[in-house]
């Protein structure tokens, strides 16, 4: 089980006691918390939303553990969790944490899908301990597993939109970063940048400005180097948005 114990004690700011992270990944601590020091003080539990500028920061190991749950949620959407799936989610955890990690997660994994989740509760737990663009990241790891195998299910769906409703997202929010994964075209080019297709080219212009500050890598920096590259792809799609709207209406 020390396997993964970088990932647990690193997320110890999502394992508070009574809270439902905790109780999901609490079984995995039991055996390491008599030797293990961690240095860390568990930090009190919000009691509502917070705003953003004073929720503490974020770790990569604590977007980790959310992915691990959420990534369980959503495999059992359609009521099992297949091997494709699991193949899917392996190849996703490598390229975002490196062969290493991704062992360690997959094993996580591997446990939380035989627990039965408060998604409910763990999606306001990430509400309070997350910023806003951090749940975007979240958001846009969890719908691109679920166009990893080239459709999404209806119980898909609406795991997606339980789930963003629950963190806090805005549906206008998960529609562009739906439409960053589907093909490309000026009607998902208006989606992604949340502006209507009768706008004015000034409205378009400020959308754009408006998308590309909430994409922007550095609002992910302090995650690390691997979820900064996947902001990017993010930050891309917004461009190529702009890009694809701007050459259809002419605009310099």
């Amino acid at each position: 089980m020390g396997g993964y114990r970088k990932w647990i004690f690193g997320g110890l700011g999502f394992v508070l006691t009574g809270t439902p992270i905790g109780a999901v990944v609490g079984f995995a601590l039991g055996s390491l918390m008599d030797n293990a020091e961690t240095g860390m003080a568990p930090r009190a539990a919000g009691g509502g939303q917070r705003p953003d500028d004073h929720r503490r920061r974020a770790t990569a190991s604590d977007l980790a553990l959310s992915l691990v749950i959420l990534t369980a949620a959503v495999m059992k959407a359609d009521g099992k969790a297949t091997q494709g799936e699991l193949g899917h989610v392996r190849r996703f955890f490598v390229s975002q944490f490196g062969p290493q990690h991704s062992a360690e997660l997959i094993r996580l994994l591997r446990d939380v899908l035989k627990r039965d989740i408060d998604l409910h509760g763990v999606c306001l737990q990430i509400r309070n301990h997350l910023t806003h663009a951090e749940r975007l990241q979240v958001m846009h790891y969890l719908i691109g597993l679920a166009h990893a195998d080239g459709s999404v299910h209806i119980t898909e769906k609406r795991m997606l939109e339980r789930i963003a409703a629950d963190m806090g997202i805005s549906g206008k929010d998960l529609a562009s970063l739906d439409a960053m994964f589907r093909g490309p075209s000026v009607d998902s080019a208006y989606t992604i940048l949340e502006v209507d297709p009768k706008a004015s080219d000034e409205e378009v212009k400020k959308a754009y400005r408006r998308m590309a500050m909430k994409h922007h890598p550095d609002r992910v920096a302090n995650l690390g180097e691997e979820v900064q590259k996947a902001a990017s792809e993010k930050f891309r799609k917004v461009q190529e948005a702009w890009e694809r709207v701007a050459k259809e209406r002419n605009m310099a």
